[in-house]
């Protein structure tokens, strides 16, 4: 029992992608890796793409993780260290794009998607009950319908009893 317990432990602790960054690459100054740790989490890995490479046991993403704390360990501010790893490799490694007009479609899309559906649902709802109904059924086509659904009815009580 306490084997499975420590083996369920193990493997959770194992998932934590916490764990992405070495021993070897902490800053001695908890200021200093609290402020890398925070880099760290704004920058894609360029391998996985969808991970920070705080997250990312990547070699890209373990290099990067070096960079950002030599840069800070040499005095540079935040935002130089995020513009020094942009020059380098792109407005890409950021995991949230800033807002400038080359991105004014990506960050306007939702907002876009919902109007057009609200428009296209308002459109369809108003094309629906604006519809005639249509002219009543003349004295012929009604006593038919009696006949039909008269001998559907019997057909099913015949068949039941």
């Amino acid at each position: 029992m306490i084997r499975r317990l420590l083996l369920a432990a193990a493997f959770v602790v194992s998932a934590f992608p916490a764990l992405a960054v070495n021993p070897d690459e902490v800053l001695p100054d908890p200021a200093l890796e609290a402020r890398a740790r925070a880099l760290s989490a704004e920058l894609r890995c360029m391998v996985c793409q969808n991970q920070s490479i705080d997250d990312s046991n990547a070699e890209l993403a373990r290099d990067l993780r070096l960079l950002v704390r030599e840069r800070i360990a040499s005095g540079d501010s935040d935002e130089a260290v995020i513009e020094y790893v942009v020059s380098r490799y792109g407005e890409f490694v950021l995991l949230k794009p800033r807002l400038k007009p080359e991105t004014l479609l990506l960050w306007g899309a939702p907002a876009i998607l919902f109007l057009g559906g609200a428009i296209a649902m308002a459109l369809f709802v108003r094309r629906r009950s604006g519809k005639a109904v249509g002219e009543p059924l003349s004295a012929e086509e009604r006593a038919e319908l009696e006949r039909i659904v008269g001998a559907d009815a019997a057909g099913k009580n015949d068949a039941r009893g």
